[in-house]
């Protein structure tokens, strides 16, 4: 597959000239997870729902809490955005039974591989390519977990001729990065025109479409919706974009198709698309003060009081989450709401 895939791209770039990191991006990952499951042990990383139980849950009160000040709106509609193996869904959605939130269940997964997990665990489900077929006759309780780092990202590239996009090309052959040739200057916000040579601002039109059309959702149908991924809640510069390959970074031009290629995720300025859309942005917070503020600690407590002889594992699964050093500062949550819905637990209050 890897071969296969570099091979294309050599040969695209021969004929046409350098490609888009953008194209890159979205040729490489849509060959890669269509062919494989990337989640596990055994596999290229390991997302919060598989480390512990507790995550899933806490959405799943989170989500129900909501709901529950909302006012309990018929036709609730659990949605999420490349669930993985279905295991924070089924997590979150017994949880939320509990308090009466039984909402249907709608899968936005491309992958078939994945498709094929999901169905064991969520047999109820009704799957999606993407959010244009999901109802539109009941509020929507949205949750994206990693989804959004793996969305294709445009580079702008500061030159001494200007700002260019930072293009894919050939040295010899292997593929490299290269400046392109159209000017960009326009495209760059004005604050940043005037950064050093060789500053990158980088962006991603894919991660705010899908952004500004769940917060249209939000406005016209009621709901809430989480969105939980590595990123920076401030702007910032320089290039995020990267490749995991069991569980270690790569060079993400090597391995085309075969490797996880992801960038942090830029929430200072979804947050801003969302509420161009009357969405309320309820906040951007670090995901250990999110979990820390659903109570994951006592959680885990209580967990190890019923189950001592895993107290050692619950606390581990705990700390991976929630530890600076982990899991904890990297990773962001940002609430968004309909008008007229409550304030999100987690999230600070102005």
């Amino acid at each position: 597959m890897s071969g296969d895939t570099l091979d294309t791209f050599r040969r695209l770039i021969r004929n046409t000239g350098p490609i888009s990191l953008a194209h890159y991006m979205g040729e490489s990952n849509a060959r890669y997870y269509a062919a494989r499951d990337p989640l596990g042990a055994a596999g290229d990383f390991v997302t919060a729902p598989e480390i512990s139980q507790m995550f899933g849950e806490l959405i799943g009160l989170w989500l129900a809490d909501m709901w529950l000040r909302a006012g309990r709106a018929e036709n609730p509609l659990y949605v999420e955005l490349g669930p993985g193996r279905g295991t924070l869904a089924r997590d979150a959605l017994r949880t939320a039974a509990r308090y009466g939130l039984t909402p249907q269940v709608h899968l936005v997964e491309a992958s078939t591989e994945l498709r094929a997990v999901q169905q064991a665990a969520l047999p109820q489900a009704i799957w999606h390519h993407d959010l244009a077929t999901v109802p539109t006759d009941g509020p929507v309780l949205l949750v994206a977990n990693e989804f959004l780092d793996a969305l294709p990202v445009r580079q702008l590239v500061r030159t001494d001729g200007g700002w260019r996009e930072r293009m894919i090309g050939l040295d010899g052959e292997a593929l490299c990065y290269v400046a392109g040739q159209q000017p960009f200057d326009s495209a760059v916000p004005d604050t940043l025109r005037s950064e050093p040579v060789g500053t990158i601002v980088e962006t991603s039109p894919a991660a705010a479409a899908i952004v500004y059309e769940v917060a249209g959702r939000l406005a016209q149908q009621g709901g809430t919706a989480l969105f939980i991924d590595y990123g920076h809640a401030e702007p910032r510069t320089g290039s995020t974009f990267q490749a995991i390959s069991a569980h270690r970074k790569v060079d993400p031009l090597a391995m085309p198709g075969t490797a996880d290629l992801t960038a942090h995720v830029d929430f200072a300025t979804l947050g801003r698309i969302a509420q161009s859309r009357e969405a309320r942005w309820l906040g951007t917070v670090t995901q250990g003060d999110w979990l820390r503020a659903l109570g994951i600690e006592t959680r885990a407590d209580n967990l190890a009081h019923r189950a001592p002889h895993y107290a050692a594992d619950l606390a581990a699964q705990r700390d991976r989450l929630i530890a600076s050093d982990q899991m904890g500062e990297l990773f962001k949550v940002m609430g968004l709401a309909a008008p007229g819905w409550p304030d999100g637990v987690g999230f600070p209050v102005d």
